[in-house]
């Protein structure tokens, strides 16, 4: 029999919210700690603990480094998911490779200089193996002079523009799959994300560090990054625009952990010099996160230097913070999310405003988001302005894309 703030999902039942939100957290929290340090301990979960396991591994991109990582086995239908999700990212990876081939050649063909970002880097390095990072698009950054022939070049090999908004141009193939409820597979389209400019909303003021990312002396082509401090440099960034937002990614964390236990001293100075952006003030949080679960992976020095530009507010209020609290294991929908990350009162006071009365862009954005797999179906998304601070006030609202994924994992057990 269905409960009170319980919902039928296939042959599952999910939990009120207060209890899934805590199984959540519990589920989240011991994932992230086995993936950076395992134990041989198999987590003494119930079994709707390990379908949410599912969607908690799925939602943190985390399920292939799970297979390969974790010291104990679960129950058969939780470890079927992981090697699954492994075999369909290694499929997948090989798709993105030879993407990632012609990028390469028509870009040299036309005389454009671009770069591959973040997961295609980490993998050229080698800090990944084929199957074991998922990875959702291909982002690549161009110079803003260069960003019309690059949209041409990729409606030429079959690509059309379906959004774009303050931080890229989102570039689909022509004839769309439908794409996995949950998690990777082999054959979900590849997005292309092209960037003119490397920038986040911290929490609504566009910073961006574009000048320490891309190379001064680009060749046509595909390039790498100027440096391994440069790829961290913007790891980092990712990151903090991400708990900002509420949306980081186990995986994220794990990204800083490989690549950090690669830098040496030299390299963490370069990390903060200070460019054209100024100095990292964004750069404690992430940092702080990361050594959190991955001991002994930030030198001391590290989280000391970053710690001398960080503000007192900030470094105070995300001290406590986990991995739940920022990312979409988190359920509620939060009033001012990552109101914290303002530089000064007057931008938090203009962050308010602006949560209040959002841009005609953000609307814009919202509308279009309205109708991808996550947000389709939810009231909340297609909700007006108006209508979305009454249902906050009343009743708490939780997240469409944290659902999603839960609903998904439910789902699939029929």
């Amino acid at each position: 029999m269905k409960t009170s703030g319980q919902l039928n999902v296939g042959d599952g039942v999910i939990p009120p919210m207060r209890e899934l939100q805590s199984a959540l957290r519990r589920i989240t929290e011991t994932l992230a700690r086995e993936l950076a340090r395992p134990t041989g301990t198999v987590p003494a979960w119930s079994d709707r603990d390990w379908t949410l396991a599912r969607a908690v591994a799925a939602t943190h991109g985390v399920a292939p480094l799970l297979w390969s990582n974790l010291r104990w086995r679960g129950p058969e239908e939780w470890m079927s998911f992981l090697e699954q999700q492994a075999s369909h990212t290694r499929r997948r990876h090989a798709r993105i490779l030879e993407l990632l081939r012609l990028l390469d050649r028509r870009c040299a063909e036309d005389g454009i200089a671009a770069t591959a970002l973040k997961g295609a880097a980490l993998h050229t390095m080698g800090l990944y193996r084929a199957g074991e990072r998922p990875m959702a698009d291909i982002d690549v950054l161009v110079r803003p002079v260069d960003a019309e022939r690059t949209a041409a070049m990729l409606r030429s090999i079959g690509f059309k523009e379906s959004s774009r908004n303050w931080k890229e141009r989102e570039f689909t193939p022509q004839s769309n799959g439908v794409p996995a409820a949950l998690g990777e597979h082999a054959d979900n389209h590849i997005k292309i994300e092209l960037h003119e400019r490397i920038s986040e909303k911290l929490p609504f003021r566009i910073t961006a560090v574009t000048e320490r990312i891309f190379p001064a002396m680009p060749c046509a082509g595909l390039n790498e990054y100027p440096s391994r401090a440069a790829l961290m440099l913007h790891l980092l960034f990712h990151a903090a625009g991400a708990m900002a937002q509420r949306s980081l990614r186990l995986l994220h964390l794990h990204d800083l952990a490989l690549l950090a236990s690669r830098l040496e001293a030299p390299e963490w100075e370069e990390v903060f010099e200070s460019g054209a952006s100024g100095p990292l003030w964004w750069a404690l949080p992430p940092l702080r996160l990361t050594a959190r679960y991955y001991e002994f992976r930030i030198p001391a020095v590290v989280l000391a230097r970053a710690s001398q530009d960080c503000p007192r507010v900030l470094t105070k209020l995300t001290a406590a913070h986990t991995l739940t609290d920022v990312s979409y294991s988190r359920l509620r929908i939060d009033a001012f999310p990552g109101i914290e990350w303002s530089e000064s009162a007057p931008l938090a006071v203009k962050y308010v405003w602006n949560r209040f009365r959002p841009t005609p862009e953000h609307i814009a954005w919202r509308a279009s988001a309205s109708s991808t797999g996550w947000a389709a179906g939810s009231e909340w998304s297609t909700m007006s302005q108006g209508r979305r601070i009454l249902r906050w006030l009343g009743s708490r609202p939780v997240r469409p894309v944290a659902m999603h994924a839960v609903r998904a994992a439910f789902s699939a057990r029929q």
